[in-house]
């Protein structure tokens, strides 16, 4: 099934609808997984193996604007830059926006970015919510927010959890044509929870998270251990959340993040997204916890790490560097 019928089988007619003549403006957070997503079951639709569950960086994302182009071409302004007509980023926001276009509409598209681009910090993830949102707005869609996850999706798998703060599980769904893999917030809040951003570097990553995923699913022996590693670590999580444990948390989110960079490494050839610096930052969370700090950490696909903590003081004294998030 394609990404097109998908949309016409939740928006319908594309034709019916007219874009607004005024911009509309949307904003996504970025999310990190507690609970990875890694590997998909369908490429085109991007439909998970497993489900996931992550936390919301707040004032973290993207905003996205869309006004309607004087030209024959979608024009993307990313931080106040023209992003090149020839570069992947252009090609892969005007393919999703292909999937909405009626009548052979293009737009202007400014973005605003709060986080580096393809730097293991779900820019995709915050990019394509707002696009999704900012889409529903300007053509007056009136979907519900699950409608809206399904439609973020198709532009990046992790945009399906951007819609909401806080905690929001992904869940993976069963369906051939993945209407039931969408996103939901849960209802827990955690006012005292701290992240904080140990940046490594900023630079593009050496592989996509899409071509590593599938050649993890490919060439990992260890893969088929991971659907049952994140069941167990859903299930721990979600329990650590209702019952405020931050330590269940951080040691379940820690070894889930690790668990999913050993899947990489048994692939063939192996992907590492760590730099040197990323294995020192590890060691300094693991001397910090034997010296009596609650803190762990998570890792996306990228060298850089999230620290989790309670603490904020003492999280200062040790990592003095790190940029401190408090998602509620």
């Amino acid at each position: 099934m394609k990404k097109s019928a998908i949309v016409e089988k939740i928006i319908g007619n594309l034709s019916q609808y007219s874009p607004s003549q005024n911009p509309a403006t949307a904003y996504a957070p970025t999310n990190i997984a507690l609970v990875k997503y890694w590997g998909k079951r369908n490429q085109e639709l991007n439909l998970p193996v497993t489900s996931s569950l992550s936390i919301s960086l707040a004032d973290k994302g993207a905003e996205t604007t869309l006004s309607i182009s004087s030209i024959k071409q979608d024009v993307f302004i990313l931080n106040g830059k023209l992003v090149p007509a020839t570069s992947s980023f252009h090609r892969r926001l005007s393919l999703y926006l292909d999937l909405f276009r009626p009548n052979n509409l293009f737009l202007d598209v400014n973005i605003v970015s709060t986080v580096p681009i393809a730097a293991g910090l779900a820019s995709s993830a915050c990019g394509f919510a707002a696009m999704a949102l900012a889409l529903d707005k300007f053509f007056s869609w009136q979907l519900s927010s699950q409608q809206l996850s399904i439609l973020a999706r198709l532009g990046s798998g992790s945009a399906s959890r951007s819609l909401w703060s806080g905690f929001v599980e992904w869940h993976a769904g069963v369906r051939e044509d993945g209407m039931d893999s969408y996103a939901e917030p849960l209802h827990e809040k955690w006012p005292e929870l701290g992240v904080g951003l140990m940046m490594v570097s900023e630079s593009e990553k050496s592989i996509s998270s899409r071509e590593a995923m599938q050649l993890t699913i490919e060439t990992s022996e260890l893969y088929k251990s991971w659907p049952q590693k994140v069941e167990h670590d859903l299930k721990t999580l979600k329990q650590a959340i209702q019952e405020k444990n931050f330590d269940l948390l951080g040691k379940t989110a820690e070894s889930n993040a690790l668990a999913m960079h050993a899947t990489m490494l048994s692939a063939w050839p192996p992907v590492s997204y760590c730099f040197p610096e990323t294995i020192a930052a590890m060691r300094r969370v693991w001397q910090a916890r034997a010296d009596g700090l609650s803190v762990y950490f998570t890792q996306d696909a990228g060298p850089n790490l999230k620290l989790l903590f309670i603490d904020q003081d003492a999280i200062r004294q040790y990592f003095p560097e790190i940029e401190e998030i408090r998602p509620w």
